[in-house]
Order: C-alpha cells, then structure tokens, then sequence
C-alpha cells in the first residue's frame, strides 16, 4: 500500500508506503537525492515496505518547492543544486524529526539516504538516534561544499553517531573519490562507531536509481540485499 502524506511541518510534503498488511511496523526513513521525490526514489520506499517496514520519504525541498520532481538532465541537475543549496542543518534535523513523529517508531526507526539524501542520512544520524542509517553515494562529507557541510565538514561530527551506520559506494563513483572513502572509514573507525563501509565493484554513482541511466541492476541486487539484511538485523532482529 502506497499514499501520499502532508506531514504537518511547514507543509512538509511526503510519499508514504506501508506493508498491506494492517499492523505495527518499524520505521525508515528514506532522504531523497538531488532531484527529489522521483518515480525511483518512490519504487524505493515501496521496495523497503515490502520488506516489512513503514516508509517515509519527505521532500526535503519543501521549503523552496513542493512537490519536486526534476528529471535526470542537465537543467534538473541545475536545479537540483540549487534547491540543495537552500537546505540547512535545523531544517533537516526539523524534517526528520517530523518524519520520526509521522511514523511513530522511536526507536525502531532507521534512515536510508540516496546521493545527496545519504549526506542528509549521515548528518541526522550524528545528531539524532536512529537504530541505524544506511547512506548510499553519499558525497560532500569530508568538506564543505554544501550548506548542510558547514560550519565544518559532515565528517567532523562523526563521534555523534549513536546507532549504526552503513556506508554502500561504488567502487567507481566519480562523487565519492577513493580518498574521501578512507577517510569517512578512518574516522567511523577512530570515534569507534559500529559501522561497515561497502565497496561494489564496477558500480558507478546512483546504481540504484532505476529507471535512469545510471541504474546497474547487478550492483543494485547487491545493494538491496545490504539494506534489507542490515533492516532486519537492526530493526527486527
């Protein structure tokens, strides 16, 4: 079951998917990438509830636009950044609260974070406590190159991390340099945070969008079975 929600915060709009069958479910919330609430980022959501989980996935744009649907070419890249560059840090910490409240998990609730949506992911997990945050691609943590990187680089606040945090990037991801990946490992390592840091081989940045061109379907099969394993020892094992 699928329905499009307004979270009552600023007018907050989200697609919301839930398991058919009634119940008590754990919560996920998934951050959308820099073109917003798009027909991949939707089939994920409806993916993760199959799985047995109530999903949210917030318009975090919602403050410039709502909805935001922008297409994979240049001029919605060109918009996309922009509407990236008009996030802050307590405007996403404001939207995923809401969207913990929505769901009414506490602390069953875990955050999955597509490209821009896993910087997002990574950052309200040194700040919130989420069971465990799963950042796909996520770029931009080790400087300042965003709004919500600043004052210091995402990376900085990495001791804040209370849950668990998986870290899935391919192994050729033009984003997230091989450099960047050892330095986001170091320090998970250093502040002693519960984490894993997965390299696919052969993947490229945004594997998991279906239905773009940069989808690859074996990478993504290998990467979907990380999230629901990961959802299933965390949430509900």
């Amino acid at each position: 079951m699928t329905e499009t929600a307004m979270i009552n915060i600023g007018n907050m709009d989200a697609y919301v998917a839930r398991p058919d069958t009634p119940g008590s479910y754990p919560g996920v919330i998934l951050a959308h990438q820099l073109f917003g609430l798009t027909a991949d980022v939707r089939a994920a959501a409806d993916r993760i509830a199959r799985l047995g989980y109530a999903v949210v996935a917030p318009n975090f744009f919602h403050r410039s636009e709502r909805p935001v649907v922008l297409a994979s070419t240049p001029e919605g890249r060109t918009r996309g950044f922009a509407l990236m560059g008009t996030l802050t840090r307590p405007g996403v910490l404001a939207d995923v609260r809401a969207a913990r409240e929505y769901l009414g998990t506490g602390e069953r609730t875990a955050m999955v974070g597509l490209s821009m949506g896993g910087h997002l992911a990574y950052y309200a997990a040194t700040q919130l406590d989420l069971a465990v945050t799963i950042a796909l691609y996520a770029g931009w943590l080790t400087g300042t190159d965003m709004p919500v990187s600043t004052p210091e680089p995402t990376i900085e606040l990495t001791a804040g991390i209370k849950g668990r945090l998986v870290y899935i990037v391919g192994e050729d991801d033009h984003v997230v340099t091989p450099e960047q990946r050892a330095a986001i490992d170091a320090r998970l390592t250093a502040e002693g945070i519960r984490h894993d840091l997965i390299i696919i081989p052969g993947a490229a940045h945004a594997f998991l969008a279906e239905g773009t061109p940069a989808y690859q379907a074996v990478p993504a099969a290998q990467a979907w079975q990380v999230i629901a394993d990961t959802l299933a020892a965390e949430l509900t094992g």
